[in-house]
């Protein structure tokens, strides 16, 4: 097995990709007039899971430069967080637990935030490489308020701003590969929680089956 570790140049590029997926999630917010400011409810409590290696290796680059103490409260926090999604699986139930990284109702590594984390709220729109095009209609509370700005249908759904995700994904998708050397498909898929990230530590992969043996 061997670490999956972000070049700076990568690092660098996934920061730019996060930047710009902040800045979409800041036109349509403008556009709609929607804030999370004064919400009872908080986000980072949602049931989100995760499926890069380079998300994966950005996250650990924050999660490294936090002070030893520090990481072992997180770490315990995921451990108990790993322990009671499960608890609510065993019982077909979506889990609805705190993020570990979240303390006082802040993120501890928001520069490192996933994804998920920063487009999660407005409405957004992606096409999948298939040709489907895929619309989400964003966190509850901003489905109320394009429910009262746009109460017809029709103008709902031409009409309402969203995030256009396809191209940043596309981006995402290619550092992905590039951290990869190329040979992304020979892995599996992952599909992780942050808390399980944080526990399994550094993304490791071991050599694809089709590859051992041979000298490099």
């Amino acid at each position: 097995m061997k670490e999956v570790k972000l070049s700076l140049d990568l690092a660098d590029r996934m920061g730019q990709i996060y930047k710009e997926m902040e800045k979409g999630y800041e036109q349509v917010a403008v556009q709609l007039k929607f804030s999370c400011d004064g919400c009872p409810d908080n986000c980072c409590d949602s049931w989100f899971q995760h499926h890069t290696f380079v998300e994966w290796a950005y996250l650990w680059l924050g999660f490294c430069e936090l002070a030893e103490s520090r990481q072992a409260e997180i770490l315990e926090r995921s451990r108990l967080f790993i322990s009671g999604s499960e608890q609510a699986l065993a019982r077909n139930e979506r889990p609805e637990l705190m993020c570990p990284l979240n303390e006082n109702g802040r993120c501890i590594l928001y520069a490192h935030r996933l994804m998920v984390c920063r487009t999660h709220g407005v409405p957004a729109t992606m096409q999948r490489p298939d040709g489907q095009r895929l619309n989400f209609p964003g966190c509850f509370r901003c489905q109320e308020l394009v429910e009262r700005t746009f109460p017809d249908q029709l103008e709902k759904q031409s009409v309402v701003p969203r995030v256009e995700r396809t191209l940043l994904l596309r981006r995402l998708a290619q550092l992905e590969n590039e951290l990869m050397e190329g040979r992304r498909h020979l892995y599996p898929r992952i599909k992780l929680t942050i808390a399980q990230m944080l526990v399994k530590g550094p993304p490791m992969i071991a050599t694809p089956h089709c590859e051992r043996g041979r000298t490099l």
